[in-house]
């Protein structure tokens, strides 16, 4: 057995220190793969350095809805769901031969607190943690984050249904993309850790979501990253080289959790994100229409704008006006007839009770002159908040790769290139021809060198490390 870590703290508050620098309808169907006080964080300071500190306070945790999986059923719960992440048909079939799951894993739900930076409110929040079966001894971790999810339950944690033998997973019910985490790292021998984030899960208790806000989901993140090592520990396990994760909404929480470990000195392997909106602010303007980029080299045209997008700017307004305490925010910067339809979507986030033939298009919502002008204080301490919250320029001292699509919908690869550019010697681009923004995700975990420019897919890429 390796030696445990030392506690470590994060600096507060967790943000960038260089501020420069869908209900009966498919929710699935509208997203189509968009998918404070100084805390303690008991993160791997490498497994081979770190020492014991008996004076560190373990995360409190429970552990509940325990599911053993078998990979037999994972590999077919993957074969059903990898068209719906493959519609462009950028990979081959799903092979079981040479894709296969290696390992049965268990599936627990994980239960543990954090405290709100910009509230500072401490609130019970859930998540999953995903072993082998048949772990022994030390194990590699995974931390997961997973994509936008316009439901309240569509959470990693709901995989644990998996215990009923006759429970099937769905586009619209589940956390597909947590599947193929699971299947292709738990499977394959490595601990993987998700936080189902704020606002979301069996314990969201009416609570609205912390969509990009900044320091409530890399507090988020990093508090379930430590109660799922405590937990692992508890199983008679031992945590060693930690690895990041992460998808859309999900890389840019990935981004700002590296940075936060790192800037507190806890060592990471790798990090490898897929369709990342580092710059929300940037992301805002693309997905309104202000803002326009040429072309990808040897693409002829590119895809128009979703229609789930404004969707999802409802949401990143209903986490602003509450995190951000910018009351009144969604009235200052939608149109006005688009009021009611937007509170309530973010009462219920059920499609069914809005009338979808209204729903704008992303480039008709906002105000007249909100990129141009000043039109109210409230719609500029927005824009200022988004800008701060950028995750693009920063300076990495360990290894990360960003995987974009040439055709991604929702992420144009030009925003990618922020981060790519500023990042340093460390940062490495991995374009996936012809993928949208689900096909993208799934060509990172599952894709070739001749799919993904000359790189190995993730899973090779991080069991090189160990």
């Amino acid at each position: 057995m390796q030696n445990q870590p030392k506690p470590i703290r994060c600096k507060h508050p967790v943000s960038n220190p260089h501020p420069d620098d869908c209900s009966s309808l498919s929710r699935r169907r509208f997203l189509s793969g968009l998918g404070a006080a100084t805390t303690l964080a008991f993160v791997e300071q490498s497994a081979s350095s770190a020492t014991k500190d008996s004076n560190r306070s373990a995360p409190s945790f429970r552990l509940e809805a325990k599911a053993n999986v078998t990979a037999t059923r994972l590999d077919e719960e993957v074969k059903n769901a990898f068209p719906l992440f493959n519609k462009v048909s950028v990979l081959p079939d799903f092979d079981l031969k040479s894709q296969g799951g290696k390992r049965d894993v268990t599936l627990h739900r994980i239960v543990t607190t954090t405290t709100i930076p910009e509230t500072n409110e401490t609130v019970d929040v859930t998540g999953l943690l995903a072993i082998p079966s048949d772990a022994v001894g030390d194990l590699p971790v995974v931390s997961w984050q997973h994509g936008t999810i316009l439901s309240f339950d569509q959470v990693p944690s709901n995989l644990t249904k998996l215990a009923s033998p006759t429970y099937s997973l769905s586009d619209d019910e589940d956390s597909l993309e947590t599947l193929f985490n699971i299947h292709r790292f738990a499977s394959h021998g490595y601990a993987v850790i998700a936080a189902d984030y704020l606002g979301k899960g069996p314990l969201r208790n009416g609570r609205g979501e912390a969509y990009v806000v900044k320091d409530a989901s890399t507090q988020t993140c990093i508090d379930m990253l430590n109660a799922g090592l405590e937990a692992i520990r508890s199983l008679d396990l031992n945590p060693t080289k930690l690895f990041l994760n992460g998808w859309s909404q999900g890389a840019i929480n990935t981004q700002w959790l590296h940075q936060a470990l790192r800037t507190s000195g806890v060592e990471i392997a790798a990090t490898a994100v897929h369709s990342p909106f580092n710059d929300p602010g940037e992301a805002w303007r693309f997905w309104s229409g202000r803002v326009t980029f040429p072309l990808p080299e040897g693409v002829e045209r590119y895809p128009d704008s979703p229609m789930w997008l404004p969707l999802c700017m409802m949401v990143v307004l209903g986490s602003y006006e509450q995190y951000y305490k910018l009351d009144g925010l969604i009235e200052a910067v939608v149109k006005p007839q688009f009021h009611d339809m937007t509170r309530r979507y973010l009462a219920k986030y059920d499609l069914n009770d809005i009338d979808l033939s209204a729903l704008p298009g992303s480039s008709d919502f906002l105000v007249e002159g909100f990129t141009e002008r000043f039109t109210d204080q409230r719609n500029s301490a927005f824009l200022r908040q988004l800008s701060t919250n950028a995750a693009s320029y920063w300076n990495y001292d360990r290894e990360i790769r960003f995987h974009y699509g040439l055709v991604d919908e929702a992420i144009h690869p030009e925003m990618v290139g922020r981060a790519l550019s500023a990042g340093g010697k460390f940062t490495t681009g991995v374009p996936v021809a012809n993928a949208n923004h689900r096909t993208t995700f799934l060509a990172g975990l599952y894709g070739d060198p001749s799919t993904l420019s000359g790189h190995e897919n993730v899973l090779e890429w991080f069991t090189a490390k160990i």
